[in-house]
């Protein structure tokens, strides 16, 4: 049972203990102390204490703990639940389509990140990309036609932005 709550509060995101800041008993208070001279600075903030994160939120985590917790509860001979969903077989079943699904989200992020580098080498390259080219042409028609010809106040009209 204990493993069972630890893995759940891995799964939770929970700490075991709720972390608090010591307490101290607090004295009585000191009279007022005298206004410090101007250009002394302000009087320094004692440090908080840090925490270091233990959650285990990542899909990857809470796949890997959700199958332990299925390893715990399989090996435990007076786990035999007559709901359907919370039988050993259906929770295997369950952790196989969530990694299966998991493995789709990464693969589909991944061609996704591929297709915006693609993306921006089309758009964006020095001196081959379409933002690079347009201001050539646009130079162009203004040196063959004019900058007050028809031809030129058509295409300076066509705007192109570039990100930062």
């Amino acid at each position: 049972m204990k493993d069972a709550k630890t893995i759940n509060r891995k799964i939770q995101g929970a700490r075991k203990t709720i972390a608090t800041t010591p307490t101290t008993p607090t004295p009585p208070a000191p009279p007022a102390p005298p206004v410090p001279p101007p250009g002394t600075g302000p009087t320094p903030v004692p440090p908080t204490p840090t925490q270091i994160s233990v959650s285990q939120q990542s899909y990857d985590s809470l796949l890997e703990n959700f199958n332990k917790l299925i390893l715990l509860v399989a090996s435990e001979p007076s786990y035999t639940p007559n709901e359907v969903d919370l039988q050993v077989a259906t929770l295997n079943t369950l952790a196989a389509s969530l990694a299966l699904a998991n493995t789709n989200v990464i693969d589909a992020t991944t061609n996704l990140s591929n297709a915006r580098i693609t993306r921006d080498t089309t758009l964006y390259a020095p001196n081959t990309g379409l933002y690079d080219i347009q201001l050539e042409v646009k130079k162009y028609v203004k040196s063959v036609f004019g900058a007050s010809s028809q031809q030129y106040k058509q295409v300076s009209k066509i705007k192109f932005t570039k990100p930062r």
